[in-house]
């Protein structure tokens, strides 16, 4: 009886962190045949998984953004579709990613067993920016996706990433010590409690960071819901400074 409770509970926790590659597949569906701005892009992990990103190139760009959802969502729904066209049009071309999925009843601590997938995600596509010729690249995150984004570069010994905002993040950051590129905090003073309650503890990490700042946009909610132009100027105001003095040469 014991051994078969084993077996089940062990079952149980698998399954919780098992993505749903199916529903990936029902996102990329959706987007690609009404895909109007940007070019879709596929790019392959170590395990044969391909998953889509979708790229938008800017005119001139100053530099290329990694853009990470949250729970559960798509590169391609409503706040990151506002995120990806907005910033290229401000001059940072942005390859928005497919982080991990799980079903639709997933909760959060359900994600933790994705985290290393999501990082191996991040990191494919800083390679991919790079190849293309770009050195001013940085993470553009929300949620979930924002805590994923922590847990890649706590983790990385890799540089090529040199800047990260972090949108509404739900989580409290951790080893922020080992983080050593700018970063930017930034929710809305309408945001979900438990990122407002986080912001003091939040400020007090990231300011030990030299050019890192934390921005709170006024009657924004959690999606930013009609505050994504001030939600997109808050990004520009803070990636311009940190690029200013890293020109990027013309990506191939």
């Amino acid at each position: 009886m014991r051994a078969l409770l084993a077996l089940f509970l062990g079952f149980v926790c698998l399954t919780a962190g098992a993505q749903d590659y199916y529903r990936e597949k029902r996102w990329a569906d959706q987007i690609l045949p009404g895909l109007m701005i940007g070019d879709a892009v596929w790019l392959q992990q170590k395990n044969g998984h391909k998953f889509l990103g979708i790229w938008t190139e800017a005119d001139h760009p100053r530099g290329a953004v990694i853009v990470g959802h949250g729970r559960g969502w798509s590169p391609d729904y409503e706040l990151y579709h506002a995120l990806r066209v907005k910033l290229a049009e401000q001059g940072y071309s942005t390859l928005a990613i497919q982080l991990p999925v799980l079903g639709g009843g997933a909760k959060i601590g359900d994600y933790i067993p994705t985290y290393g997938d999501a990082a191996e995600r991040y990191q494919l596509a800083a390679d991919w920016l790079k190849a293309k010729g770009f050195k001013n690249i940085a993470i553009v995150s929300h949620s979930l996706g924002a805590t994923m984004a922590n847990q890649y570069l706590i983790n990385t010994d890799d540089t090529t990433v040199k800047a990260w905002a972090f949108i509404s993040i739900i989580n409290g950051l951790e080893e922020m010590f080992r983080i050593k590129i700018p970063v930017l905090d930034v929710f809305g003073s309408r945001d979900w409690p438990i990122t407002q309650v986080g912001a003091y503890e939040r400020r007090k990490q990231i300011m030990k960071i030299p050019g890192s700042q934390q921005v709170m946009v006024p009657d924004a909610q959690h999606f930013f819901e009609g505050r994504e132009d001030q939600l997109v100027k808050v990004l520009v105001d803070f990636l311009d400074p940190v690029f200013r003095n890293q020109p990027d040469p013309s990506p191939r």
